[in-house]
């Protein structure tokens, strides 16, 4: 089976369908045994019993399905990855399957330029179409009848495919070189003018009257002047409405509120009349029972007039 490029010694599966007759599916077994040799083994498997099969998975070296004169073979997506399971690493998948070259169809037939993408994702890499012939018309007829599709443009595509040289999941220990190369480091230019200001004679380490600058010289008179405290305040501290300190003022707002607080906390007249004496007083006075005192004046409340208040 030189056209198959079938050798001696390989393992051949033989993919059929119900449509090849027993005598057609017998000679082309019988070629293929022959091209194989005593050393080669050749499995027949039926199409809607391949998923059933017990085959090893990476048996094979090359898998034949729709080959057989009288095959009219529509190859499931599940069909295809069960081929490309029992195939070994490297190893040929020749397929012969009917397409249509009509596109938007609905039917189970695969578009002709489609097969290629159902190949590819079912795993197989090199995929190419080896050549094309049309049906004829008691074949178109049979498929149309199987599957009941409309479909009349109907063709026999024939395609191969190959399995990548390595299994799914497989590893492979890789050769680190961890040796540390030493790369020779461009020295870099040094400017004459910054080495010179930075480098130290010996008169300078020596020099027993060093020139030293006065601070207060480096200073101006608007740096001695004393900043306006609004000037000093954060943006934030200007706005309207509920002031607040920051967590770490500096610009004296917290010691400003701080002392509005202490304010607050001394006692005020709602009357303005305190002072006067009882007659003058409300009913609620701290100062009830007690005589009149001048305003400003300090005055001590003992524990028996605030219980009573």
């Amino acid at each position: 089976m030189a056209q198959h490029k079938i050798s001696t010694g390989q393992q051949v599966a033989v993919v059929w369908d119900s449509h090849s007759s027993t005598e057609a599916l017998q000679n082309f077994v019988k070629d293929i045994q022959a091209a194989v040799g005593v050393e080669g083994h050749v499995s027949v498997e039926n199409l809607n019993q391949l998923l059933q099969s017990s085959h090893r998975e990476s048996r094979f070296d090359t898998v034949l399905s729709g080959l057989i004169p009288g095959s009219l073979t529509v190859h499931r997506d599940e069909v295809l990855a069960e081929i490309a399971r029992i195939v070994k690493p490297g190893g040929r998948v020749l397929l012969k399957e009917v397409v249509t070259a009509e596109t938007g169809n609905n039917s189970r037939l695969k578009a002709i330029t489609k097969l290629p993408t159902a190949l590819t994702l079912a795993g197989l890499i090199e995929v190419r179409e080896l050549q094309k012939e049309p049906l004829t018309s008691e074949q178109t007829q049979a498929i149309q009848e199987e599957l009941g599709s409309q479909c009349n443009e109907l063709v026999f595509v024939e395609i191969e495919g190959k399995k990548p040289d390595f299994e799914v999941g497989s590893s492979s220990q890789l050769r680190l070189s961890f040796v540390k190369k030493t790369i020779p480091s461009e020295k870099r230019a040094v400017d004459p003018t910054a080495a010179k200001l930075w480098t130290l004679s010996a008169n300078d380490t020596n020099d027993e009257d060093p020139d030293l600058l006065d601070s207060d010289e480096l200073l101006d008179s608007e740096d001695l002047k004393k900043p306006d405290p609004a000037s000093l305040k954060a943006p934030s501290c200007k706005e309207s409405g509920k002031r607040k300190a920051c967590k770490n003022c500096t610009c004296g707002l917290a010691e400003e509120l701080e002392k509005e607080k202490k304010n607050n906390l001394k006692p005020k007249s709602a009357c303005g009349n305190c002072y006067l004496g009882d007659a003058f007083r409300c009913a609620s006075c701290p100062y009830a029972g007690m005589p009149a005192f001048k305003p400003g004046e300090k005055i001590l409340l003992n524990e028996n007039s605030l219980h009573d208040a």
